[in-house]
């Protein structure tokens, strides 16, 4: 072919009325240019015309998926291999004559191909990195790690094959030389293979996904997950400054997703109220009757004295109050709580609910609310927890009660004052 080329280009002179002989050195660089000419060509068809009408044709789609692979202009990267393979194979035809310039020249042109395909495939990658983002995909799969990871490895492959082109070898030469080198990388990129390893970890098992609130004291991370890479975590505060924590250590460290709770639909309140013990008595027959009007309590009431008439019924000398059993104030508004809490609509009534008393202190006897919300969002579960207990405090005095407050400086200055009286 070479050889008929060569010819052609003779007759040609010929036809132009150049009657000597081209040299090999003319004839080799015409054959040169025409290879180049004709690699221009095929990049100019796919350039204009196929990618222009694919552009086209997506720009008129309603999905939006390929508008960001047009973006990212991943069929002009893709064009691009078609020049590199048009002069990848006539290139050496052209070079006969020279076979040590056409080996090189040869060497050098895969090497670009190899270039030019791992770059449009990174495109790909790109373009699939942000779909994932727009899609919401990335809040259940860690895909920016993978993205990371396959580029890494691309890379790696690329390199190997370049260098084996380059040098004329078998990548498995290359390969069985990297054991010998593994010490010194483990040595010198400890922390990079480290956190590269960790980033693995958390991209498979999912401990970390874009989105997550997490809480780590050590790094002073408290917010939501912007961004999971194969070595770093990006942590958003809730104050708006950011955080980057290393992949490694939410591996080796403890620290707080709660992506658990977000996912279950309610969120926790536990918080207690104290109250003032002296002011816990028994019930007297006339506050009995008024809270009996409550409709929180009105089931409550006949279950409870029928229950503790049945008890006191096997005591004898109920003239002392302290010889039976009798309703409290505070018993009386722990069930209060109870029913109230049962019948708040934003209360997850699937979930723990609980109003509990627990051991006395010196800062009063602490009712404590264990419930869940059913609404998980941050500013909306505040104003739920604060609804209910603005109402508790509010309630408090209809029960007899008074919640514990340690004395301040106005109670202290009243206190002189009654003693100057």
């Amino acid at each position: 072919m070479d050889q008929e080329m060569r010819l052609e280009i003779s007759r040609w002179f010929a036809s132009l009325g150049i009657d000597s002989q081209p040299s090999d050195g003319i004839s080799t660089s015409v054959m040169l240019l025409a290879c180049v000419l004709l690699a221009a060509i095929a990049y100019f068809i796919m350039r204009r015309g196929v990618i222009r009408a694919v552009n086209m044709v997506i720009q008129r789609s309603k999905v939006t998926w390929d508008d960001v692979f047009m973006r990212y202009k991943v069929l002009e990267k893709l064009a691009m291999l078609v020049p590199a393979i048009v002069l990848n194979l006539l290139v050496p035809i052209a070079l006969t004559e020279h076979p040590v310039l056409s080996s090189l020249v040869d060497r050098l042109l895969s090497i670009w191909l190899v270039v030019l395909m791992i770059r449009a495939i990174y495109a790909g990658l790109d373009a699939v990195n942000e779909i994932s983002d727009i899609n919401l995909v990335s809040r259940r799969l860690p895909v920016k790690s993978f993205v990371q990871l396959t580029k890494l490895f691309l890379f790696f492959v690329g390199l190997i094959v370049s260098i084996s082109v380059l040098a004329d070898q078998s990548p498995v030469y290359f390969l069985s030389g990297l054991g010998v080198a593994t010490g010194f990388v483990m040595l010198v990129f400890r922390d990079t293979i480290l956190g590269f390893v960790a980033g693995i970890q958390l991209a498979a098992n999912r401990m970390v996904s874009k989105g997550d609130w997490i809480q780590m004291d050590k790094y002073g991370a408290d917010g939501a997950v912007e961004e999971v890479s194969l070595t770093t975590v990006k942590v958003r505060n809730w104050d708006k400054t950011i955080t980057m924590i290393p992949a490694y250590a939410l591996v080796s460290d403890a620290f707080r997703n709660w992506r658990g709770m977000s996912e279950s639909g309610g969120r926790r309140i536990k918080r207690a109220v104290n109250i003032d013990i002296n002011s816990i008595k028994f019930l007297t027959e006339e506050e009995r009757n008024r809270l009996s009007k409550i409709n929180c309590l009105k089931e409550y009431f006949p279950a409870k004295i029928n229950e503790i008439r049945e008890s006191n019924a096997k005591v004898s000398d109920l003239d002392m109050i302290v010889n039976g059993r009798h309703l409290t104030n505070v018993g009386t508004f722990r069930a209060y709580l109870q029913e109230y809490l049962q019948r708040h609509d934003k209360v997850h009534k699937d979930m723990t609910l609980m109003v509990r008393q627990l051991a006395p202190t010196t800062e009063g006897l602490p009712i404590e609310i264990y419930i869940f919300t059913n609404d998980t969002r941050w500013a909306f579960y505040e104003a739920i927890q604060a609804d209910i207990f603005d109402h508790i405090f509010a309630v408090l005095p209809e029960f007899g009660l008074q919640a514990f407050q340690a004395p301040t400086g106005n109670d202290i200055r009243s206190l002189k004052a009654v003693k100057v009286d």
